[in-house]
């Protein structure tokens, strides 16, 4: 892990050449979720494959950049896409953009994500405001030699999920008329989806969500120091005894519709962390 930093370095090195406004945010885009960056003032945009140690994102309907600018108020560093294990990557190499975005000066981490729904009380389109999350992906970043320079050898786990900004979100969501329930997510490596079983064995165990993401991004970042904002479409039902064969289609459909909301939620965050600072 030692030599990361290095990696780290040269990243942050080509971006700034493209960019070098400090991030007050570092967002992470899910599947279907890209209308976002339609709301943002755009000031650069980079290919992954112009940064040094960036991945590849072979996903559907990740498009494989950064978007730099600024969103309501707050210069923001978006990736257009992200990087999955279910992919072949290691978990270090999946989760560097995020050592990227706090070593450029970002502060806080967005992350957005598709999602099957197991809580019989969701539906198909409504957002989850993540308050805690349930790893089941037999992996963990932060495995190996820690390099103290990025964070604690044992970081704490009690609030991953900012409560602060929980309560924002759904605030934001009772006023804009928008379904936003609060649950906890359970990542899996992928890529198939479960069986009736594992539907019925994950959320015996407390999760509302599942999903093959988020959870590595949010461990590297709460190990950074940064605070930690996640919210999540869900784009199917998972319901073990009224389960229905998975279309990658629809899913991706469900996704852009709820785009709209999601943007409305991130941007009221957002705003919510321009006024913070306008105030301090």
């Amino acid at each position: 892990m030692l030599e990361l930093h290095g990696k780290i370095q040269e990243a942050v090195d080509t971006i700034r050449r493209h960019w070098n406004r400090p991030p007050g945010a570092g967002i992470i885009l899910g599947t279907g979720l890209g209308s976002l960056v339609d709301r943002i003032e755009v000031e650069a945009t980079i290919d992954y494959d112009a940064i040094p140690n960036f991945l590849k994102s072979t996903a559907v309907s990740h498009r494989g950049r950064l978007v730099c600018g600024l969103l309501e108020g707050v210069p923001v560093i978006v990736m257009e896409g992200r990087f999955h294990q279910y992919e072949g990557y290691p978990l270090q190499a999946i989760t560097l953009p995020v050592r990227v975005m706090k070593a450029l000066g970002a502060e806080l981490l967005i992350v957005t994500s598709a999602t099957g729904g197991m809580n019989p009380n969701y539906q198909c389109g409504d957002l989850v405001v993540v308050s805690d999350h349930i790893n089941l992906m037999n992996g963990n970043p932060l495995v190996g030699i820690n390099d103290d320079r990025l964070g604690p050898r044992f970081p704490d786990m009690s609030e991953p999920y900012s409560r602060e900004l929980i309560d924002v979100a759904l605030g934001v969501a009772r006023r804009a008329d928008i379904v936003a329930h609060q649950g906890v997510l359970v990542a899996v490596t992928g890529p198939n989806l479960e069986t009736r079983a594992e539907y019925r064995f994950l959320r015996l165990i407390g999760a509302d969500i599942v999903g093959m993401s988020m959870v590595p991004e949010v461990l590297t970042a709460v190990h950074a120091g940064m605070r930690v904002f996640g919210l999540s479409a869900v784009t199917d039902m998972c319901l073990p005894d009224a389960l229905q064969a998975a279309n990658v289609e629809e899913i991706i459909r469900v996704a852009n519709e709820a785009g709209p909301h999601l943007v409305q939620i991130v941007s009221g965050v957002l705003a919510h962390e321009a006024k913070s600072l306008g105030d301090a």
